[in-house]
């Protein structure tokens, strides 16, 4: 017993030799589970569309609960972390989600999937901002810590590419439960590993943790995202489903903006946003994940329902989205120094929106080398975009509120993603449902059921069969590609908007902010520039490779 006290004592004393990267392992392993999560579920929505018979609204809180609960939360455990310690609340989420993770996989209606998903989210909440000011704890030297979170997002972004498939080979094999049933014996394993190496750290306590603030930010954030959902389900503004949420969550996200100004020890500083670079960063990275993961949730669709893929081969066809992020990851230090934010994440901007309008080309048939083009241009762009847009934020926050900022940036980057789905779904929904929905000769019933989804309309045509159903098949397959260029168009407009907004951004990273970024970095350890040129370091550590891009 004492010596494995003394083992775990030493490994969690991580301030220096080669203990941290143990530790990093740990918390790349801790990454690796929330993004293949995030993406495992995908390939599988046909089939549990099949077998849980869930709405068109209760697919899309089947997929969007895990993303918009861990990014209403993110705020409120991300502080909270830095009060109770990170370490503790990192254990928490681990049992969390293993728990969750099981009740998922055996769910045996729609809204126990629901209900299992967003405790998902809250493990993922509990892990996410945990991991990251860890990882800054036990790497104080900059240059280490660059070299970690490339590792790190790495990782993540193995783990994004490995959902798809893997969710396809399970579903092919097994059942649609079995994508959930990989997180149990990993963190059946992580959570006593991570117990004995992981060091506890916490945050500045310089005043209260502001919980009713926390719970105004989590229910403003969800109170907009339920209206935004309503309404691509296609109620109306002035339908009290609707307008409720959307009225009671701009009301609460106000007050929290106003009580966080007011407070001398706020959750968040506002005056973040007054920064142009900062604001216009946060902008980009919505958009950004708007256009990535609403556009990948119908792919995915198209994919499987209209070229008849497999779930297997569905995902093998996302991989190279995936690895071309990862490519734009390893990059990415390298461009941001020679061409600047402004640059970077404009032009990033400008070759998704390339990759999205030549998506348009794709129709009733397998053309595979447009796609993988596609697919490759669109993972590089939306790369080049969120790295940069995270490294501009991140240097125009003060040392002192980059944990408020990462916290920003993470609910921008999860709210952007659950918002592309209820978005990009309901522009899809609303090019697809009104010719299924009027279509002569098929029984009002079975139209009906037909404008909810193609999986619904395929199952309908083959619960009428004959040439009636046939010819519901073949409308339904017809709305649906003719729909997915619509929402490929709109994709592409909301991509130039993006490129626009990045002209607000500087041009070069300023020597003011970088100067910030190196006061952690000993004198002696940092580059001289030449002479008549501002030293530019190297640019912080950015979380932007560590997404799901597929839907990370």
């Amino acid at each position: 017993m004492s010596v494995t006290t003394t083992a775990g004592a030493r490994l969690r004393a991580a301030g220096g030799g080669a203990n941290r990267w143990v530790v990093l392992i740990v918390l790349c392993v801790s990454l690796l589970l929330v993004a293949l999560d995030a993406t495992v579920l995908h390939v599988a929505v046909p089939a549990v569309t099949e077998d849980l018979r869930p709405s068109g609204v209760e697919l899309l809180w089947i997929v969007d609960a895990y993303p918009l609960v861990c990014a209403s939360l993110l705020i409120m455990f991300g502080t909270l972390g830095d009060r109770v310690g990170r370490r503790r609340l990192l254990l928490i989420g681990y049992g969390l989600f293993g728990l969750a993770s099981a009740v998922a996989a055996f769910a045996p209606s729609p809204e126990v999937l629901i209900g299992a998903r967003a405790l998902l989210g809250v493990g993922g909440a509990m892990i996410m901002p945990a991991t990251l000011s860890i990882l800054r704890a036990v790497f104080p030297d900059r240059r280490e810590r660059a070299t970690a979170i490339g590792i790190w997002t790495a990782v993540a972004a193995v783990g994004a590419a490995t959902g798809p498939v893997l969710g396809g080979f399970l579903v092919e094999n097994f059942w649609w439960g079995s994508v959930f049933l990989v997180n149990i014996p990993l963190m059946a394993l992580i959570l006593p590993v991570g117990r004995w190496l992981l060091p506890e750290s916490r945050g500045g306590h310089d005043g209260p943790w502001d919980v009713l603030g926390a719970l105004m930010a989590a229910a403003g954030v969800l109170g907009m995202v339920l209206g935004v959902k309503r309404l691509g389900a296609g109620e109306g503004l002035l339908d009290i489903r609707t307008a409720g949420p959307l009225l009671v969550g701009a009301v609460l996200l106000v007050v929290f903006v106003r009580r966080q100004r007011r407070r001398e020890h706020p959750l968040i500083d506002m005056c973040m946003f007054a920064r142009p670079a900062f604001s216009t960063s946060v902008g980009c990275i919505v958009l950004a994940m708007l256009a990535l993961v609403g556009l990948e949730l119908i792919a995915v669709q198209y994919l499987q329902l209209v070229l008849g893929l497999s779930p297997l081969e569905t995902g093998l066809r996302l991989l190279p989205l995936t690895f071309a992020a990862m490519a734009a990851g390893a990059t990415g230090s390298y461009t941001l120094r020679r061409v600047g934010p402004r640059r970077m994440v404009g032009w990033g901007f400008v070759l998704t929106a390339a990759a999205v309008l030549l998506l348009v080309l794709m129709g009733q048939h397998d053309r595979p080398l447009l796609l993988t083009g596609g697919f490759v241009l669109l993972g590089f762009g939306l790369q080049t975009t969120l790295f940069a847009a995270y490294e501009s934020m991140l240097s125009e926050a003060p040392p002192e509120q980059a944990g408020g900022a990462a916290a920003i940036g993470e609910t921008s980057y999860q709210l952007g993603a659950g918002m592309g789905i209820a978005l990009l779904g309901s522009v899809m929904n609303a090019a697809y449902g009104p010719s299924v929905a009027s279509l002569a000769g098929v029984p009002a019933s079975a139209s009906s059921a037909a404008a909810h989804s193609l999986g619904e309309a395929y199952q309908e045509a083959e619960r009428i069969g004959g040439p009636v159903g046939d010819l519901l098949r073949t409308t339904a397959r017809h709305s649906f590609v003719n729909g997915l260029h619509i929402t490929l168009l709109v994709s592409a407009g909301l991509l130039l908007i993006g490129a626009f907004a990045a002209l607000r951004l500087p041009r070069v990273m300023e020597c003011a902010a970088e100067g910030r970024r190196e006061a952690d970095v000993p004198a002696a350890r940092r580059p001289e520039a030449p002479a008549g040129r501002r030293a530019i370091a190297p640019p912080e550590p950015v979380p932007a490779g560590r997404r799901p891009e597929s839907p990370a």
